[in-house]
């Protein structure tokens, strides 16, 4: 079984002002859920999470969640929330009664917008945050690697809350060894909470763009030593990734990248973490243990 935990859709034209970037072009159009059973039902992924795409506004929400309503293999939706608001639990039960309220299974702020390195240490975002733990929810990390020790400390002051991290922390790893050693520290920092579960997503997009697996393998080594098979996950980033690969080509590369792994622990990373972290296993049909990988 593989479960893709990190991937988007959306509709230029609705709000994704980031898309307009001239180096995106080439995901620079819609992507639907028709799209999205296409890749997975061709690549032989069992379910997915949908992960908010940078709309920053509570219409995407309603969109995706009624999506996920209607695609079966979109397991969960991680929306996006402003979590320094000050109606943080109040517009997540907004979203719970919603069409598809009962697949949200986590929160996104678009916390790597943020200039300031220690965002995650504001009073505001700290009370929005055990907010979001209060209402049973996941919280994504999209930080970048030097957002990385703030977001450590928020992992020891919000000790009941699940953390996961997106894309490894975005680690320079077209920079080589002078990227992994920026960010192997505070990434180790982390990890070392154990609410926090990292996401091996969005790496090909980190890499230069003639990257080859060796450039990934370092760092996926690092992140199995520090999390552990049993808090990571695979996700594909799709239609990000496109820039980069094809969605059967991500899945390819991580199987490259990862250093030997035991059948459970390769299960674990392909679908199990995440069916776990993100409480998927009612709509998987069985529990997190039962689920194997390639």
């Amino acid at each position: 079984m593989i479960i893709d935990a990190h991937h988007h859709l959306w509709r230029p034209e609705r709000g994704y002002a980031w898309l307009d970037d001239p180096g995106l072009a080439a995901i620079r159009r819609p992507f639907t859920p028709a799209d999205l059973v296409a890749e997975v039902t061709a690549t032989g992924v069992r379910g997915t999470v949908l992960v908010e795409g940078g709309r920053c506004h509570p219409d995407e929400a309603a969109e995706f969640l009624g999506y996920a309503a209607d695609t079966e293999p979109i397991l969960g939706v991680v929306a996006w929330l402003d979590v320094a608001a000050d109606d943080v639990a109040a517009t997540i039960a907004r979203y719970r009664r919603m069409r598809g309220g009962d697949l949200l299974v986590g929160v996104r702020s678009q916390v790597q917008g943020e200039a300031d390195p220690d965002h995650l240490d504001r009073p505001d975002v700290r009370r929005g945050l055990a907010e979001v733990a209060a209402a049973g929810l996941v919280f994504d990390l999209v930080i970048r690697a030097d957002q990385l020790p703030a977001a450590a400390r928020a992992a020891r002051a919000v000790p009941h809350l699940r953390f996961v991290l997106d894309h490894l922390g975005k680690p320079r790893i077209d920079a080589g060894a002078a990227g992994l050693r920026d960010w192997r520290g505070p990434l180790a920092a982390l990890a070392a909470n154990p609410n926090v579960t990292g996401k091996l997503s969005g790496l090909v997009t980190e890499a230069r763009p003639d990257w080859s697996v060796d450039d990934l393998r370092p760092f996926v080594a690092v992140a199995v030593e520090e999390f552990g098979a049993d808090r990571l996950m695979f996700g594909s980033d799709w239609p990000v990734c496109l820039l980069r690969s094809d969605y059967p080509g991500v899945r390819r590369v991580l199987t490259a990248a990862l250093p030997p792994l035991t059948p459970p622990e390769r299960a674990a990373v392909f679908a199990g973490t995440a069916i776990r972290t993100y409480d998927l296993a009612r709509r998987v049909g069985g529990p997190a243990v039962a689920a194997s990988a390639p």
